[in-house]
């Protein structure tokens, strides 16, 4: 699963419509040009991928308010909609979600009842715990990783960051249950001074 789909389709949803330049301000608003693919180029390869696909539509070019070249206009389509809801809860549900999906999962929570986050981190932490489980089988992290030789070292990677991401699921949880942040359907906008406004 790529971030730089769950990430363009996010942000051309949140604009209606929305051209490269707009979506590529939100993604470095994020920082996503940081901790995932979402560079300037991957951006717009992006779009005209998802155009190809029929998750975006591309529509008639506007002029550009700099007074450069046309702007291609993109909208989100039925399909890449609900190709968008389903990286969501794939990307927060997942305990192998890498560290970019996972971040860009983060981004677009809010578009989800709050209810339904907290039951697909569960899912998440209850994958990462199950993982712990199997890999106790051959590994022990009391006796340490010197048990299994320099190899043992990369069992003990793994099982600690699997500890830590359970933790910080756990803490996020609880987070979410105890009222942070506005979800879908609750008064407020979640995205407030989030999205980058049209230049």
């Amino acid at each position: 699963m790529s971030a730089i789909r769950l990430l363009v389709l996010g942000s051309v949803r949140h604009h209606g419509r929305a051209h490269g330049y707009q979506v590529r301000g939100d993604l470095e608003a994020w920082g996503a040009h940081e901790w995932s693919t979402a560079k300037p180029g991957s951006i717009y390869h992006a779009l005209k991928q998802l155009d190809r696909q029929g998750l975006l539509a591309a529509h008639e070019a506007e002029p550009s308010a700099a007074g450069g070249p046309p702007r291609v206009v993109y909208s989100i389509t039925e399909e890449g909609t609900h190709t968008f809801f389903t990286l969501l809860r794939r990307a927060l549900s997942s305990p192998g979600t890498k560290l970019d999906v996972l971040s860009a999962g983060l981004g677009f929570m809010v578009d989800l009842p709050r209810h339904e986050v907290a039951g697909l981190l569960r899912e998440r932490l209850d994958g990462l715990r199950a993982w712990h489980a199997s890999v106790s089988e051959y590994y022990s992290p009391d006796q340490g990783p010197t048990s299994l030789g320099h190899i043992g070292e990369i069992m003990d990677l793994w099982v600690h960051t699997a500890d830590s991401s359970a933790a910080w699921t756990h803490g996020l949880i609880e987070r979410i249950e105890a009222g942070a942040h506005v979800f879908a359907g609750e008064r407020g906008d979640p995205y407030e001074g989030v999205f980058t406004e049209e230049a």
